[in-house]
């Protein structure tokens, strides 16, 4: 790999790293103030958290189809219609985005109650998933728009609006969760509605850089066609479809472990935003190696789409290698940034200590997995990546996880020893279609 070729990733991957990890903080500091509130509280935003993932899911596959079109016109040099299929990506996120979320809101407290049997979690849940699915809109806009940017090579746009989206979060929990400055204090509910705040201003935030940025690139000048609308429908429904069942599956096992009890139901939420955090950067790198390939195979250079997924790992492999050393080294300190309660942390720490060094030992081959994934979503073969990430996480890991919690018995470790085995075999299975090159002859 060359120097040159290796500042280019960089040069593309770090604004989008620097928006990933400000997304990483405020997850994990909602997470730590809602841990002040309680085992049930962090129990209840948890699984409304996974609720509310799985909901959103169903439109922000449209992104990768953004940018997968978007990328192709900026490689082909046809810069003014880069914008077209943002364009499409907004009104389908209108279209689907608004009916689903009203749906989803009159239906929340049948989900909590169908889903979670204990009704103190429940009651701290309900009330956030409602705020949370208000803002399905935004969050498909902001989806459609980091595709883009990703693609033109402006991922400082990106970086700059999820950042202040991110602070402005973080600063309206503090506020509303424990009643700052005279404000009421609303517990879990104060942070589901903090969320729904900056999400609504980080879509006016880009629409506002986009009229600015985008207009020569036909932003709301030049609407996309039939034939346009359908490659993005073609391109992202699969996506949209293993999103949402990619999704789903972390509500099902939030489920299959919330059989077992409240206290590794709680610590599975924590376990799951670790790793979350942990595989952003390889979404982030993702998406770099998307915009790459997408523009190479723009240029008709299908060699150069199929080196540069490759060259995304070798510049960034040890970014995992550093994300791994304190889950395999300092287990119980991150364990313990999450559990404050003095009469319950000594047992969430020991229940989550395995699990997190299962995660620790699986997290830089989940990120080769997540680079691939990406290049191949970048070049337009979403479906066969919908087929292998849906066909291994129903077909083996979820029934695989419920043999070993609901009818054996067994605790979390079991289940993360199938989870990172899982994974891994999906890596294996992205190389060898990215080594196929079938992709090169998809149409975008």
């Amino acid at each position: 790999m060359s120097a040159a070729r290796f500042r280019e990733v960089w040069a593309l991957a770090l604004p989008i790293l620097g928006a990933m990890l400000s997304q990483v903080l405020l997850n994990l500091v909602d997470l730590a103030m809602v841990g002040h509130l309680g085992a049930n509280a962090l129990a209840g935003v948890g699984a409304a958290s996974f609720l509310h993932f799985t909901a959103f899911s169903a439109i922000t596959g449209l992104s990768s189809a953004v940018q997968a079109m978007a990328a192709r016109r900026y490689g082909e040099g046809r810069h003014d219609e880069t914008a077209v299929s943002l364009n499409g990506g907004l009104m389908l996120s209108l279209a689907i985005g608004l009916p689903l979320s009203l749906i989803l809101i009159a239906a929340a407290p049948w989900l909590f109650a169908t889903l979670y049997a204990d009704p103190a979690v429940g009651a701290e849940g309900t009330a956030y998933l409602q705020f949370r699915l208000a803002g399905i809109v935004a969050v498909g806009i902001n989806f459609s728009f980091r595709g883009y940017w990703s693609a033109i090579r402006r991922a400082r746009l990106y970086l700059y609006v999820l950042g202040g989206m991110s602070a402005l979060n973080i600063l309206l929990d503090w506020l509303l969760i424990f009643g700052k400055f005279g404000l009421p204090e609303l517990g879990t509910r104060g942070a589901g509605l903090a969320n729904l705040i900056s999400a609504f201003a980080g879509a006016f935030a880009y629409l506002w850089l986009a009229w600015r940025e985008a207009r020569p690139a036909g932003f709301l000048r030049r609407m996309p066609s039939t034939a346009q609308l359908r490659d993005l429908l073609r391109i992202g429904l699969p996506s949209c479809a293993q999103n949402l069942l990619f999704a789903g599956g972390f509500s099902v096992l939030l489920w299959i472990i919330g059989q077992i009890g409240t206290a590794e139901l709680a610590v599975t939420n924590v376990l799951i935003n670790i790793t979350l955090a942990a595989v952003l950067p390889g979404m982030a790198f993702g998406l770099a190696a998307a915009a790459l390939t997408g523009s190479a195979l723009g240029r008709g250079d299908v060699d150069d789409a199929s080196a540069w997924a490759w060259d995304v790992f070798r510049a960034t492999w040890w970014v995992f290698a550093l994300l791994a050393m304190p889950m395999l080294f300092a287990t119980d300190a991150v364990l313990n940034v999450f559990f404050n309660d003095p009469a319950t942390a000594g047992h969430l720490v020991d229940v989550g200590r395995m699990p997190l060094r299962l995660i620790g030992i699986g997290v830089t081959l989940d990120g080769l997995g997540f680079i691939l994934m990406n290049a191949l979503l970048g070049v337009g073969a979403s479906l066969p990546v919908a087929l292998v990430a849906v066909g291994l996480q129903w077909g083996f890991f979820l029934p695989g996880a419920y043999t070993a919690a609901v009818v054996f018995g067994s605790g979390l470790p079991a289940i993360w020893m199938l989870m990172t085995g899982y994974r891994a075999v999906q890596t294996g299975i992205f190389a060898w279609l990215w080594i196929g090159r079938r992709w090169a002859k998809t149409r975008v």
